[in-house]
């Protein structure tokens, strides 16, 4: 089993694990995309990526400062640096060893710059969606730009797995870059619903956050079998079988 999430906006480098680290798998990639945008000026930049002179400058600085290799001393653990919703219900700090190669092994971190990120690896500050229409050699987006070799890397992981299910707890935008009909496995969507007056619906911010509990949950009870996933119940949510599907779980609260 490998769950999937989406980075987030909120980056701090302020904070380093201890222990082993690695280098992103697709580097190399990364660093062709890093050359794309230095041909860019700051104003070509906040146009495309729809920011602020000051956000787009600040851009400009970080990609100008991009450095290889990555060391200890310029990059910070990707599962450090992310800071948004679903990350705040990560509870790293309170991992040891063994939860830290759990995650490892069955956590990857889609990236609009890095492809795909495992927990414990180096990566320096950036800014850049998925979604973004960043024309490049391999087509006019990054979708295009990734191809199959974000769903080749997933496979090679999967390859590893006790079971080769990919739970997708990341955004559509991101979970686009996925080619399903190339993945060595099935896919497992997860949906997260409030009780409202009108029935059950998804709130972004609660469904956010619930992707961070439920990828907390796995880690702390070592989920091999998604089969586990349904005794997940922090916060009150509830897997709900009549509104779940083999390939679409639901949990509801309220």
């Amino acid at each position: 089993m490998l769950m999937i999430v989406a980075p987030s906006k909120t980056q701090e480098f302020t904070e380093m694990l201890s222990g082993s680290v690695s280098d992103p798998a697709l580097l190399k990639d990364s660093v062709l995309l890093i050359h794309e945008l230095q041909k860019m000026s700051v104003t070509e930049l906040g146009s495309l990526m729809k920011m602020s002179e000051r956000l787009a400058d600040e851009t400009v600085k970080r990609i100008a400062s991009f450095t290889l290799p990555f060391t200890k001393e310029n990059a910070v653990c990707a599962i450090s640096v992310f800071k948004g919703d679903v990350y705040s219900r990560i509870r790293v700090d309170c991992y040891g060893e063994e939860e830290l190669l759990y995650m490892q092994e069955h956590l990857r971190i889609l990236s609009g710059l890095y492809g795909v990120l495992r927990p414990l690896d180096l990566m320096q500050r950036y800014r850049l969606e998925m979604g973004c229409r960043l024309s490049n050699a391999r087509g006019k987006n990054l979708y295009d730009f990734w191809g199959n070799k974000v769903t080749e890397e997933l496979n090679n992981v999967l390859v590893g797995q006790e079971e080769a299910v990919v739970v997708n707890l990341a955004s559509a935008e991101y979970s686009r870059v996925i080619k399903k009909k190339m993945l060595n496995g099935s896919m497992l969507e997860i949906d997260f619903k409030e009780r409202k007056e009108e029935g059950y619906r998804t709130v972004a911010i609660h469904a956010k956050r619930a992707r961070g509990m439920m990828v907390d949950f796995a880690v702390r009870n070592m989920v091999e079998n998604v089969l586990q996933l349904k005794e997940f119940q922090d916060e009150s949510y509830q897997f709900r079988k009549n509104l779940s599907k083999e390939d679409r779980y639901c949990f509801t609260r309220g």
